[in-house]
């Protein structure tokens, strides 16, 4: 999202606003780069600034928060949110993040899509 203004997303059928926050704004940002909030349909990143100490390809990493988020999302809205352990792991969820555009990819070369 390379501005800031909220976006609307279909989850599986229901709509979801996309949107980028600082932390200022939204204390549920003090301790992560992204939320999803199940209940109010909306997922907020976090609108992190370079620094020395930030990841060099910020860019890069903000898209996998996003993609990291929405897999919540997903998962919430097909009901395994809420009743499976494997659905809150935080490390499955990036493994889906990381993983998703490799995986993309191959399916695409392959016209499985």
């Amino acid at each position: 999202m390379k501005n800031h203004k909220a976006i609307r997303i279909n989850i599986l059928g229901t709509t979801y606003e996309l949107s980028v926050q600082d932390r200022q704004t939204n204390s549920k940002l003090e301790d992560a780069h992204g939320i999803c909030e199940i209940y109010s349909k909306k997922i907020v990143i976090d609108d992190i600034k370079e620094t020395p100490d930030t990841y060099e390809n910020l860019e890069e990493f903000r898209k996998k928060v996003i993609r990291h988020e929405i897999i919540h999302a997903f998962l919430a809205e097909s009901g395994l949110r809420t009743n499976s352990d494997w659905a809150e792991n935080e490390e499955m969820i990036d493994w889906f993040a990381i993983q998703f555009p490799k995986l993309l990819k191959i399916y695409e070369q392959l016209e499985l899509l």
